[in-house]
């Protein structure tokens, strides 16, 4: 799959394509019947799918720190989009510039002068430009008048449950996997890779792999029982999902990850983990040795719920795409 950062980037080569709009944060089912058509679109047509992605996400744009969770970072999603076949992802800087673009001048710059679209495809429900007048009205309209044809996706419903990345972020701090799972298609994970931390946890007996989570908040906090993938091998443990505050606040959440019977350096390996169960909300403790007898405790119960667990439900985890 190729990347293109920025309308700059944009050559003679990437005119002509069958493209879709849109923030794909997840990747969920939803997401995937919108990639399912648009590769279906391209096929028909012999041409490339695109997909049109912002970064930052439009609400982090405007909401910053207090933007809804990311699901995944940028580099999980063009991880998850290759795996769905995406030809190219066009990757736009949104910026004062790209947010103060109307309906009509997105659809000139980036649809008919960057990519010259042949066909779009767009959710139901997709509104875009500065003066949110940008709907699939507009753009079958615009696509009319400009000679390129567009089509809608519905909504898609797990019985009557609306599948979005708002309800995922929902089901994932309730700590509701199993159904999270159902909406994504697949288990949620956090990909990155293993970086140095102050090697605190190694000094009170439960060494962990720390994962930058690179975004301002995360979709889960607490403790958790999880699996790991490193190195291709398939491990176990808990994690703890947060800032700290015991012993340091850190200013933005931070993903550590105990293993059990483990004891290798994997500073700089790629980790996809895997949560299972959540164990206890984080809490701020009044002592280290307080701290560390929650811990032992979070061990044990991780480990009689993994006893119970069949091994066979987690051996199909993604393998690692850092």
């Amino acid at each position: 799959m190729q990347l293109i950062r920025g309308l700059h980037n944009l050559r003679p080569t990437h005119r002509g394509s069958v493209a879709t709009i849109g923030t794909f944060d997840g990747v969920h089912l939803g997401h995937q019947a919108i990639l399912s058509q648009l590769a279906e679109a391209a096929r028909a047509a012999n041409l490339p799918s695109v997909v049109i992605l912002f970064e930052p996400q439009p609400h982090e744009y405007f909401a910053r720190d207090k933007a809804p969770a990311r699901l995944m970072r940028l580099r999980e999603k063009l991880d998850a989009l290759a795996q769905s076949g995406v030809d190219r992802v066009l990757c736009l800087h949104f910026n004062h510039e790209l947010r103060s673009l109307t309906a009509g001048q997105f659809v000139q710059r980036v649809l008919l002068d960057g990519l010259a679209i042949q066909h779009l495809v767009v959710g139901d429900d997709f509104r875009f430009g500065c003066d949110r007048a940008g709907d699939y009205s507009l753009l079958k309209t615009a696509g009319e008048r400009n000679g390129f044809s567009v089509t809608d996706t519905c909504t898609l419903m797990i019985g009557a449950e609306r599948i979005s990345s708002t309800r995922i972020r929902e089901l994932l701090a309730q700590g509701d996997f199993e159904r999270a799972e159902a909406c994504l298609g697949r288990p949620y994970t956090i990909a990155g890779r293993v970086a140095h931390g102050r090697k605190l946890g190694r000094e009170i007996g439960v060494p962990t792999a720390n994962i930058r989570l690179l975004r301002h908040r995360s979709p889960l906090s607490g403790v958790f029982v999880i699996s790991a993938r490193v190195d291709g091998e398939l491990l176990f443990g808990v994690a703890n999902v947060g800032v700290k505050p015991t012993v340091s606040d850190v200013p933005e959440p931070l993903l550590e990850v105990h293993l059990f019977d483990f004891d290798r350096t994997i500073y700089g390996h790629p980790i996809v983990v895997r949560f299972h169960a959540k164990l206890r909300d984080e809490h701020k403790f009044a002592s280290l040795d307080a701290l560390k007898a929650q811990l032992q405790d979070d061990i044990h119960r991780g480990r009689t719920y993994l006893s119970d667990l069949d091994i066979n439900t987690v051996k199909g985890m993604t393998s690692d795409h850092e």
